[in-house]
């Protein structure tokens, strides 16, 4: 999209029922659609089934470095090569707009393969509050794409990335959450080929409660890495 250009949303009434709704929406500019979505929509309602997977056993956020915290260590080495401290200065360039606790950091020297997995502490910077649940869904639908697909290259990592972006990206919320306290986001991806990757992600509040879930395919084109020292 233009952050330039306004966008004109065009939304139909898909289904009306009396406990289910769906809406299409989609956005428009230029004359092009360039974001489409279906939102479905439950009035709150009691179960006796219920149940969900246990959250994984991490240390608390307050005992892991943020991001930026981990690539100024990064920085700090004298022998550090200059593609490398070009690549984390970027990173580090970048305002974004939420908090970010890896659990279990890569090494971004070491080209060995890793499991698909990650696990990151994260919550919106600043304060939201107890507002309408729709603000903290829409900024949990911000924090979730966040280094997202980058969990199906984990495998691969002796490859430069081309070219990475979403295809699809779904979402569903199972319990009240605050999108500014601390949620830990557990990123798993069970399968990659054909230049596409699928994960799959939870939000977890810290009191154990299953929030969201996430699923996102995504386009992953990459290059072999340049044969060169690391420092």
């Amino acid at each position: 999209g233009d952050p330039k250009v306004p966008v004109l949303y065009e939304v139909e009434r898909t289904r009306t029922g009396k406990s289910f709704s769906v809406r299409s929406v989609k956005a428009i500019q230029h004359g092009k659609p360039i974001f489409t979505c279906q939102a479905s929509f439950q009035l709150s309602q009691g179960s006796p089934v219920q149940h969900q997977f246990t959250m994984p056993t991490v240390p608390p956020p307050e005992e892991l470095l943020t991001q930026e915290e981990l690539i100024q260590k990064f920085l700090q080495n004298p022998n550090l090569a200059e593609r490398y401290r070009k690549h984390l200065n970027k990173i580090q360039a970048e305002d974004v707009p939420i908090d970010i606790k890896p659990v279990n950091p890569p090494d971004i020297f070491c080209l060995e393969p890793q499991e698909p997995k990650q696990l990151f502490w994260v919550r919106a910077r600043g304060y939201i509050g107890e507002t309408d649940m729709k603000v903290h869904c829409c900024v949990a639908a911000y924090i979730s794409d966040y280094a997202f697909l980058g969990t199906a290259l984990l495998p691969h990592r002796q490859y430069d990335i081309k070219f990475l972006v979403s295809l699809d990206h779904s979402m569903w919320f199972h319990a009240p959450f605050r999108a500014d306290h601390w949620m830990l986001y557990e990123c798993e991806s069970p399968w990659a080929g054909g230049c596409r990757g699928l994960v799959q992600g939870r939000l977890w509040r810290r009191d154990g409660v299953l929030a969201v879930t996430c699923a996102q395919e995504g386009v992953i084109r990459v290059e072999q890495k340049p044969n060169q020292s690391k420092l």
